[in-house]
């Protein structure tokens, strides 16, 4: 690849990233209107696009999707045993935890 063109898909990848950027923020914005509206079509609209910008923002970033998977559920681990107040009410940790390792 010449030198020009490491340059341009350099500055594309990096307009790329903030472009994804603003859609996270977009889809958090949609969420919320969502949410506030109590329209639930809105509210799972708007969970599944931040999730699905978040999988592809941190594909861009170089984090492979079974990466980010593993480090979820290490997070939902750690939250687990850490008694987080959402296992402790709901098991809201554990449920998740649990769907992730099934996929």
């Amino acid at each position: 690849m010449l030198n020009r063109e490491k340059e341009v898909d350099l500055a594309r990848r990096a307009k790329v990233i903030e472009w994804l950027k603003t859609e996270v923020v977009d889809h958090v914005a949609h969420l919320l209107k969502g949410m506030w509206e109590g329209s639930h079509v809105k509210m799972v609209d708007g969970l599944a696009s931040l999730i699905s910008s978040g999988y592809i923002l941190g594909r861009r970033l170089g984090i492979s999707y079974r990466s980010l998977d593993e480090a979820i559920v290490e997070k939902m681990k750690k939250h687990r045993q850490e008694g987080h107040q959402l296992e402790d009410w709901y098991g809201d940790i554990s449920s998740l935890e649990e769907h992730l390792r099934k996929r």
